[in-house]
């Protein structure tokens, strides 16, 4: 695809940091909007996406730079490749790990604010697959299947063969999995169950995914890609999550 949407002069915009802008910018609006539905205090809203949003982009950083340990050990200088590639879990470690110190530290109910977000983060995901697409990162293996997709001049993905379409069908997963948490937060489930709801199906549909992406050089745990040895840990961390949750609140309710 064209990552280079448009030329203003000296200025070119690219098709990945504007989708990755985009998606930031709806989940900044779809939590302010969920937040004055729910009385929430929206500057504190503002305040803890903001701080979600720097260190999720450095864990994504970090998380990349260790499974380019190899790279970086051969030329220390790959470390001030700023742009050059972001792993999506450690964004969410990252951001997660921020939330929660933030919330700690302005005494707020973390589970409360981390059910808030994280529907809105799946769909800041969508967005930025679509940029992966434009961009021609992230590709998929070789396919003859008639559902595939032909690159023409990217830097990233093999040109003039047919991959699957691994962006597009991880952005449709994230924006289905935003809005089904959405819609099921509407019921009202007991607080952290929405948030371990997108831990549990994000891990498994970026588990599966990664049977078909093509660019293999981004590590391995064993017989598992880097994410998919992650993924393990992030549904287990869900399963668990919603447990807790659960059964805490449950006992709440009895002793009352």
């Amino acid at each position: 695809m064209y990552n280079d949407l448009l030329k203003i002069g000296p200025i070119t915009i690219h098709g990945y940091g504007l989708f990755i802008g985009l998606g930031f910018i709806a989940a900044l609006l779809i939590s302010d909007y969920r937040a004055k539905k729910r009385g929430y205090d929206t500057d504190f809203i503002f305040n803890l996406a903001f701080i979600c949003i720097i260190f999720g982009l450095l864990g994504a950083k970090l998380l990349y730079f260790i499974t380019e340990w190899k790279a970086i050990l051969e030329d220390p200088t790959y470390i001030f490749k700023i742009m050059d590639g972001f792993v999506v879990y450690g964004g969410i470690i990252g951001g997660i790990i921020a939330a929660y110190l933030y919330c700690r530290y302005k005494k707020k109910d973390f589970l409360t604010y981390f059910d808030l977000l994280m529907p809105a983060v799946a769909i800041a995901q969508g967005f930025g697959r679509i940029g992966c697409f434009l961009a021609g990162c992230c590709y998929g293996l070789e396919t003859d299947s008639p559902f595939s997709i032909v690159f023409r001049n990217s830097l990233y993905a093999p040109n003039h063969v047919h991959l699957v379409p691994t962006q597009l069908i991880s952005s449709l997963g994230d924006f289905a999995i935003g809005i089904v948490l959405i819609l099921f937060a509407r019921s009202k489930p007991k607080s952290g169950i929405v948030a371990s709801g997108y831990l549990i199906l994000y891990g498994i549909g970026r588990f599966v995914i990664e049977f078909y992406r093509g660019d293999l050089i981004r590590g391995n745990v064993g017989v598992l890609s880097t994410s998919q040895f992650i993924s393990i840990f992030i549904v287990l961390a869900g399963l668990v999550m919603g447990f807790i949750c659960s059964k805490r609140q449950s006992n709440v309710i009895d002793e009352n």
